[in-house]
């Protein structure tokens, strides 16, 4: 796409009015909502930000290209706004408020532009140098919204993926719903921490609540296992209900000499058993 300033003339207006009144652009961008509810602190700092941006702008319009996201200097406009629109994210903005916001910034911008120049040419560039940076922050927008959302998940995974101690020695996991290779990875990370954090010889994956088990599960549970025992502890998995073993057998998953049982309760007395504490069972 050519610009409007692609001649020189809007795009230069444009760069010249930020350079001259950069202050006074600033100053008013720094009363608007997108800068003034993220530097709560105080205006000075919201005034600084702004000039920060209003700096770069005029870089942008200094080399013409107003509508070209990938230019050099729109990569530098990135950072100044990533900060801002990431703290408005985080409070809870949405994507077309933060965008709202950001267009209430052209109307100061042409204000000026026509007050220093009276021509068309840099009010046109003037909105589409905007345009453009609505087109940024969406970006932005959409990038930390999306990083969110890894976090929310990653956090979520650790939540439903608890390292349980059970006795002294011996640490277990209760998996609940479908596994992947994802939630595998954040188990297998936190139990071989857990052993090395509670110097554990056992450790028990409970696949009760696991609705099934395909050789791709069956996998998964492996490896866990075999990273057990090369950090040197004993690996049993529990709840190898009727239903699952038939599966395993159909499906011809060769669990090796992993020891499993059918309850918590079974690995549980096992693994004590193997760390020689006596189990007595009560009567009535």
């Amino acid at each position: 796409m050519t610009s409007v300033g692609s001649d020189g003339s809007g795009a230069a207006t444009v760069a010249q009015v930020l350079e001259t009144r950069g202050e006074q652009v600033a100053q008013q961008w720094a009363d608007l909502p997108l800068f003034r509810n993220v530097y709560t602190t105080g205006r000075d700092a919201a005034v600084a930000a702004a000039h920060r941006l209003v700096r770069v702008l005029a870089e942008v319009a200094r080399h013409g290209r107003l509508d070209d996201t990938s230019a050099p200097d729109f990569e530098r406009v990135r950072p100044h706004l990533a900060q801002t629109v990431t703290a408005r994210t985080r409070s809870g903005a949405t994507h077309q408020q933060i965008t709202a916001e950001v267009a209430e910034l052209k109307r100061p911008l042409l204000e000026i532009v026509a007050r220093e120049t009276g021509g068309a040419d840099g009010a046109v560039a003037a909105v589409e140098l905007m345009g453009t940076l609505r087109v940024v922050v969406v970006e932005i927008a959409l990038s930390e919204g999306a990083e969110l959302i890894d976090r929310q998940r990653a956090q979520l995974l650790e939540i439903s993926n608890p390292v349980i101690k059970l006795w002294d020695g011996v640490v277990a996991v209760p998996l609940i719903g479908t596994l992947d290779s994802a939630r595998t990875q954040v188990v297998m990370e936190a139990l071989l921490q857990a052993i090395v954090d509670q110097n554990a010889g056992m450790a028990i994956l409970d696949i009760t609540g696991v609705p099934m088990v395909d050789t791709v599960v069956a996998q998964y549970l492996l490896k866990t296992a075999m990273a057990v025992r090369l950090m040197g502890a004993e690996c049993v998995i529990s709840g190898i209900r009727p239903q699952i073993a038939q599966t395993i057998v159909q499906l011809g998953i060769d669990l090796g000499d992993i020891t499993t049982r059918a309850t918590l309760a079974d690995a549980l007395k096992w693994a004590l058993g193997k760390a020689g504490v006596s189990v007595v069972v009560g009567e009535g």
